[in-house]
């Protein structure tokens, strides 16, 4: 069965269940819709067409979702079976399998990272310590600073912003070994080595 949004036709996948309600999701461009057993086609239809604005929304965030970029810039993803190294050439994203790509974002964004902090940290007059740097995927933060164990944590997904967000956000979390809060001398602080820090942060929150 298909079904047309904008232009697009969609696959969908009809699963019959025992339940009462009706219940649409979308995945990988397939409209997935579970139904009771006795339900008629033209009953789903009926239910794509009610839906069809939140199936959009659906089709938005998914497509978001699997945007894949580095450093800014969007890349084809090329797997290639017998690969050594992921490395990112000429906006194609080279990985070893296409189901592993954060393995392959977090081995090319150490190094990148790395760089980053190690020019940042150099920037400060401050006196602060140098922190050990992790990398890991995060939902809600874009970094994170433990003074306890002088470590900063930077969100994997950094690696597919622009570097000047990525400098932002190391800016952000060297600050706090200035001044451990939200305080106007550390927003004071991170002004004076990213004056732009406000649009930075907005696109980022965005």
């Amino acid at each position: 069965m298909k079904y047309e949004i904008d232009d697009i036709f969609y696959d969908v996948e009809v699963q019959k269940k025992k339940i009462k309600n009706l219940y649409i999701r979308f995945k990988d461009n397939t409209i997935y819709v579970n139904v009771p057993f006795m339900i008629l086609e033209r009953d789903i239809i009926k239910l794509l067409n009610d839906n069809v604005n939140t199936l959009r929304k659906m089709i938005k965030r998914d497509d978001k979702k699997n945007d894949v970029a580095f450093l800014g810039q969007p890349v084809d993803v090329v797997a290639i079976s017998n690969l050594k190294h992921p490395e990112c050439v000429n906006g194609k994203l080279y990985v070893k399998d296409r189901s592993k790509i954060d393995d392959a974002y977090k081995n090319l964004a150490l190094p990148i990272f790395k760089e980053r902090l190690d020019l940042i940290y150099k920037m400060f007059e401050e006196s602060i310590p140098y922190p050990a740097l992790r990398i890991r995927k995060m939902t809600s933060r874009w970094g994170v600073c433990n003074r306890k164990t002088i470590m900063i944590t930077l969100n994997l997904e950094l690696i597919k912003w622009d570097p000047i967000y990525i400098d932002y956000v190391i800016i952000h979390e060297l600050s706090h070994f200035v001044h451990f809060n939200h305080s106007q001398a550390f927003w004071q602080t991170v002004y004076k080595y990213c004056p732009a820090y406000k649009v930075l942060r907005k696109n980022l929150r965005e």
